[in-house]
């Protein structure tokens, strides 16, 4: 008898029928020789402290750093503490009945680093002995299901990928269980929590941010200058700027009188666009937020229903390529698009027998390939999936076609002592473009209709245009540009050597970039605000504390990225690792409890009783002389005060209205809080306006 583990149930639904065990049991399938049974995606992790016998926050047991990690049945959240999840225990009770009685086990989990971790954590946790073999499948259709049962590779193969998840995981618990019980033993007020990747993430935001808020614009003026020649209107546009309007109105008066400009220089170049890649999950996820809106982790939700629904191959990959043995397949997979009157007349765009190969590149796939539709082609499925489905499979047609071929042409004028410039780009072949014909998607300021243009050409100045721009500040964060900056945070950084040593590695890993947003989100550390993603006041207070600390040291973070890597591939010991990362834990433990709490926040805050410095803490506003005492709340009635309310009360001793907050009769009300000499606060409530009645 064979066991089989598969992550969900679903996923052990459809294993089941293909080995014939059709038989339903609690918690488990059975028939002809297997017993298929299943998980809840992580049914057993770390042990808490308090599995330790450490208890609350306490700077005496910092930094906690387990000899031996223990490991526990998911638990949740009950009261002031945590309870056994009694759906996971029981489960995990079947899985190890399921185990003693079979004398082999297939492991079907998700074939990635997480999934491996998955399942050697029960089979460590149930202590089990038995032998087991690998599925290791890049999608779930029948085809590939019974291609892997007949190719099971052995368990020792992925070892590496144990070690690494395993390293990862420590890595996670220790460095943000300590410094999180670290800054909150030293802020002492409010929970503030911190971690091995969300904290390097938050401080990508709260830099952009501030380089933002703080970048200062200037207005400057251009000219635009309007042409005509064979019959085509086009435009040229002054290279200098003007600072000054007045000056920038002169030269265009001057250019006005002077009538014509001369063609100075003409270059023609030929050029090519090659075809994107496939998706990897993390450019999945940038596009779908680019183009429908969707969060990260709206866009991996959506993929992993379609791939449960066996449209698509394994969204979790970091790769975009496929190997030399995948390639056959693309032909089928065209010919089953096109046979969808949603995909026929696209694919009638790609040239039969032509296809674009340079999605190939066996040394390049991971441990999955390139993100591919499957021969299943859907009929009826919700608009967010199909719309998520569409860009997967057209981005396929786009990878295959040949490169979109262009002729550039830049042309310099002048006129008095002033240079313009036009720059035009003409298809001269779509290729890849026609697909979804986004052929001026980069270019939109770019000419594509231009008359010949040669050396020497005179040209009549039809109307001159002044027009006013400002400078612009680094762009906020949309949720593609942070899983960009995530994806290539190794290019940020300073030092040469390390940034080439670093420049493919990111932080996070394409799995885990969405969970690690949504954290931030959770811990109100980020919002959005449109379209972008900014810090809040929480967020930017945690960063002004930890930014040039380790814990947010982007370049670590990465190095880390790239020992995973490295244990995954039997090319470093995960033993030398946990050396260095206990020793990290120590140091960044360290950091953060000797952190000046009155160092910390904004700058600009002072007592009200003894003018001493006063610093903003999540729960409360407090004096730094410890003579002093002075303390205020911030939550008031329900409401938390914001920074600019506390600033307010601070210098005009008086806040802004205060809407809808509730008194101990639970009726709301909107009043100003008002701050006497001493220190105390009061409510001062709007004066209505007297009504006058005819």
């Amino acid at each position: 008898m064979k066991a089989i583990l598969a992550e969900k149930p679903s996923v052990a639904h459809e294993l089941a029928r293909i080995v014939g065990a059709t038989e339903r049991k609690d918690g488990y399938f059975l028939g002809d020789d297997f017993m298929v049974t299943w998980a809840y995606g992580h049914l057993v992790g770390l042990a808490m402290p308090a599995d330790y016998g450490i208890k609350g926050f306490n700077r005496e047991s910092l930094p906690i750093i387990p000899e031996n990690f223990m490991l526990t049945c998911r638990k949740v959240k009950a009261g002031n503490g945590y309870v056994y999840d009694e759906g996971s225990k029981r489960q995990l009770e079947i899985i190890g009945e399921v185990f003693e009685k079979c004398d082999s086990i297939i492991v079907a989990t998700d074939a990635g680093r997480e999934g491996e971790v998955i399942f050697r954590y029960i089979y460590e946790y149930l202590g089990c002995g038995k032998s087991f073999e690998r599925l290791w499948i890049s999608s779930l259709t029948e085809k590939a299901i019974i291609s892997g049962l007949n190719n099971l590779k052995p368990g020792a193969d992925f070892d590496g990928l144990y070690y690494a998840g395993r390293e990862r995981s420590q890595s996670d618990w220790m460095i943000g269980i300590n410094a999180t019980q670290a800054l909150t033993i030293s802020l002492g007020d409010g929970l503030y929590s911190l971690g091995r990747v969300q904290t390097p993430t938050l401080s990508l935001i709260c830099k952009r941010y501030i380089d933002h808020k703080s970048f200062e614009v200037k207005s400057y003026f251009q000219i635009e200058l309007e042409h005509k020649k064979e019959g085509i209107i086009f435009k040229s546009l002054s290279g200098d700027k003007w600072e000054e309007r007045t000056k920038a109105e002169s030269a265009i008066r001057s250019m006005e009188r002077e009538g014509t400009v001369l063609v100075v220089d003409v270059e023609k170049k030929s050029g090519s666009l090659m075809a994107p890649l496939l998706f990897d999950l993390t450019g999945l996820q940038k596009e779908a937020n680019r183009k429908l809106g969707f969060s990260a982790e709206k866009t991996l939700e959506i993929a992993q229903i379609l791939y449960e629904k066996k449209l698509i191959s394994y969204p979790r990959t970091g790769s975009k390529y496929i190997p030399e043995d995948v390639w056959c397949e693309i032909p089928n997979l065209i010919v089953a698009l096109g046979a969808s009157n949603a995909f026929k007349e696209k694919v009638e765009k790609v040239k039969w027998e032509r296809y674009n190969k340079h999605i190939v590149n066996d040394v390049k796939v991971t441990d999955h390939h390139g993100i591919l539709i499957t021969e299943n082609i859907p009929s009826i499925l919700d608009a967010h999936e199909n719309a998520l489905y569409d860009l997967i499979a057209c981005r396929l047609l786009e990878a295959i076609s040949p490169a979109c071929h262009r002729e550039t042409t830049s042309a310099t004028l002048e006129i008095l002592h002033y240079n313009f410039t036009i720059k035009a780009i003409k298809i001269t072949s779509p290729g890849w473009k026609s697909i979804n014909g986004t052929f001026n998607e980069e270019e939109d300021d770019d000419i594509y209709d231009l008359p010949h243009l040669h050396k020497g050409d005179l040209l009549q100045v039809n109307a001159a245009t002044l027009l006013s721009k400002k400078t612009k500040p680094p762009a906020l964060y949309t949720e593609a540009e942070l899983l960009s900056a995530m994806e290539n945070a190794g290019n940020s950084i300073v030092d040469i050597e390390e940034r080439k040593a670093l420049k493919t590695i990111g932080i996070g890993t394409p799995a885990t970039r969405a969970s690690v947003i949504e954290t931030l989100f959770d811990r109100d550390y980020i919002r959005r605000e449109k379209k972008s993603v900014i810090p809040t006041e929480k967020g930017l207070l945690v960063y002004q504390i930890v930014a040039d600390k380790k814990i947010a040291d982007v370049s670590m973070t990465a190095q880390w990225e790239l020992a995973f890597e490295k244990i995954q591939n039997n090319e470093m010991s995960a033993t030398e690792f946990h050396a260095e990362l206990e020793k990290l834990t120590q140091e960044v433990t360290m950091e953060l409890l000797t952190e000046k709490t009155a160092d910390a926040g904004p700058q600009d805050i002072y007592c009200p009783k003894c003018s001493s410095k006063a610093y903003l803490r999540e729960k409360v506003i407090k004096c730094c002389s410890d003579e002093c005492g002075w303390i205020l709340f911030r939550k008031v009635c329900g409401i938390q005060l914001s920074y600019k309310n506390i600033e307010a009360l601070l210098t005009k001793k008086r806040t802004p209205l205060i809407r809808k907050m509730v008194g101990h009769s639970g009726k709301p009300f909107d009043a100003y809080i008002v701050l006497s000499e001493d220190g105390t606060t009061s409510f001062e409530f709007e004066q209505k306006k007297k009504r006058k009645f005819r």
